[in-house]
């Protein structure tokens, strides 16, 4: 089993993406940390707390990270979440799980050190806490074993401006440290992450739903389905999370990625270059049936466990 950290923003499918990677055999999940980006990361922690609480991962530590990005301000998702975050779901739960007085950061260096090349982080939210890990140890590509990062729009269109995706685009100084620094990344971008999508039909079947993660399924979905009124949304998330134990069902290029910073029309731009001695990998193509059937099955969506 692999030590892994998610650094999450959570929302509506970082709560899914919470689900899968705890439903997998491979990895094993140490804790979780926080930053602004699809919610102020108050809420972020609130929400990330409320949902390991809800699928029994109670001894999972989260802590707290950044509250903005390094050199903006803070500019949210609620439109697509929900003023919650989470959809308005709702998950009553007894009892609540450890919040870490240590910062994200700070979390994410001390794991890095203590599991020294054996640690994988997935990133799901603005890279705003890695950049700042990395501050503080400055060796951490050479600890860390891989990083994924859900982010980055490479041969299509972004997802707030024509140039950039939302975590990329929330901060963009932060992502173009993490790719100048030397990781070993996979990055998830929303050429794959778009095309495999959730739909309303498969989220009116979960009513009578009795296992944790398809009630979570069920609840996160509401302001999406009956609030604005959606056939579909896309699990960008969750593929990023798959992509960490199953990435035989994504098509991969390698070299190097470039995020863009100069002006407020490019800003958070993913450039891929070919380059052979390059680190990073790009998310070039999903074998979609492929990993909507694992997405399903893991996420109890499918009726069969």
């Amino acid at each position: 089993m692999q030590p892994v950290i998610l650094d999450v923003d959570t929302g509506v499918d970082d709560a899914l993406a919470l689900a899968l990677a705890l439903a997998q055999p491979d990895l094993r999940l140490i804790a979780v940390t926080t930053v602004a980006g699809n919610v102020d990361v108050g809420q972020a922690t609130r929400n990330t707390r409320l949902v390991l609480d809800w699928l029994g991962a109670r001894s999972i530590p989260v802590a707290k990270g950044a509250a903005g990005p390094l050199l903006r301000e803070h500019r949210d998702a609620r439109a697509y979440h929900g003023p919650d975050g989470l959809g308005g779901a709702v998950l009553p739960v007894e009892r609540s799980g450890p919040i870490l007085d240590t910062s994200a950061p700070e979390v994410i260096v001390r794991a890095a050190r203590r599991y020294a090349g054996k640690l994988c982080l997935i990133c799901l939210a603005p890279l705003t806490n890695l950049a700042i890990a990395l501050r503080l140890e400055p060796d951490l590509p050479f600890l860390i074993d891989r990083v994924v990062v859900m982010g980055g729009a490479f041969a299509v269109a972004g997802n707030v401006t024509p140039a950039a995706e939302f975590n990329i685009w929330s901060d963009p100084e932060a992502a173009s440290l993490v790719a100048r620094a030397g990781f070993r990344t996979r990055w998830v971008g929303l050429d794959v992450t778009e095309l495999v999508r959730f739909d309303r039909s498969r989220w009116e079947r979960l009513g009578n739903a009795s296992d944790p993660r398809p009630i979570l399924a069920r609840e996160v979905g509401r302001w999406a389905f009956e609030q604005r009124g959606l056939t579909s949304f896309a699990l960008h998330d969750p593929l990023a999370v798959m992509a960490a134990v199953r990435d035989e069902l994504i098509d991969w290029v390698g070299g190097q990625v470039i995020v863009r910073t100069e002006t407020e029309e490019v800003a958070g731009k993913t450039v891929y270059l070919s380059d052979p001695d390059g680190r990073a990998r790009v998310a070039h193509r999903v074998h979609r049936d492929g990993a909507r059937a694992f997405l399903e099955r893991a996420l109890g969506l499918d009726g069969k466990g």
